[in-house]
């Protein structure tokens, strides 16, 4: 029996499984009962930006606004959730929650885009889950970044420093085992409520963006992304896309 042929394509098909399970979700959801909260519209530019990201480096793209899609079967297809400028409530219903927290359990990547910090306010699992808490910003406007950690893979390839325009977040609930990966100095944000309320701060520093490990899954955060126009901008991609990349258990 000549198994040639078939050890060949036995080889293909193992060699193309890795790349056919690359798929992540990203989710967009904006929601308050009065219909009162903010929605961003960034959004149709970070989905592109991400649909980019995946063409270019090997893994697949799909985006929601749905909480329906929040099932225990339906989440086993992606590597990770990419919360893309959600905001308020992220979820129609606790099954919806419980799926989420098993897909973090089970080893799922999640990554917080800019207002992902603001879902689901009430909700202390998903809050520990991206990290932290949002808690205000000042006034959109021009700072210096600090590349806290330049071995961390969204952060490779960025300089030292940067100017970056943006809503810089403020805070609460920051968990103590986040790793800081980019940080400003508060002091030189033009901020009045600043001594009332800094919000949390590491080292006298505003965290940024970091990553965690945290019940089994690999999270990362970034508030940056206001603007849609960023999504183009060749810093924001690198960092989202390292973001999505560790998510995801890509080794570079």
């Amino acid at each position: 029996m000549k198994f040639g042929p078939i050890l060949a394509a036995v080889a293909v098909c193992a060699a193309l499984a890795p790349a056919q399970e690359r798929k992540i979700l990203v989710y967009t959801r904006n929601y308050t009962p009065d219909g009162k909260g903010y929605v961003h519209d960034n959004i149709p530019a970070s989905v592109a930006a991400i649909r980019k990201m995946g063409a270019a480096n090997g893994f697949a793209v799909d985006a929601s606004d749905d909480p329906n899609i929040f099932t225990a079967a339906n989440l086993k297809q992606y590597r990770a959730l990419v919360f893309a400028n959600s905001n308020n409530q992220a979820f129609a219903n606790d099954a919806q929650r419980d799926a989420f927290r098993a897909f973090i359990r089970g080893g799922g990547g999640f990554v917080g885009i800019h207002s992902a910090s603001g879902s689901e306010r009430d909700w202390d699992y998903y809050q520990q889950v991206l990290g932290a808490k949002f808690k205000r910003h000042p006034p959109l406007q021009p700072f210096t970044v600090q590349v806290v950690d330049p071995k961390f893979l969204a952060a490779k390839g960025l300089p030292a420093s940067f100017p970056w325009e943006d809503e810089c977040y403020y805070v609460e609930k920051l968990r103590p085992d986040v790793h800081v990966v980019l940080a400003t100095d508060p002091r030189k944000i033009v901020d009045p409520q600043f001594a009332a309320d800094p919000g949390d701060l590491v080292h006298g520093m505003r965290p940024l963006a970091w990553y965690q490990r945290f019940d089994g899954g690999r999270e990362f955060y970034l508030a940056f992304g206001h603007k849609k126009e960023d999504y183009e901008n060749p810093i924001l991609t690198r960092l989202i896309l390292g973001g999505i990349q560790w998510a995801m258990g890509v080794r570079k």
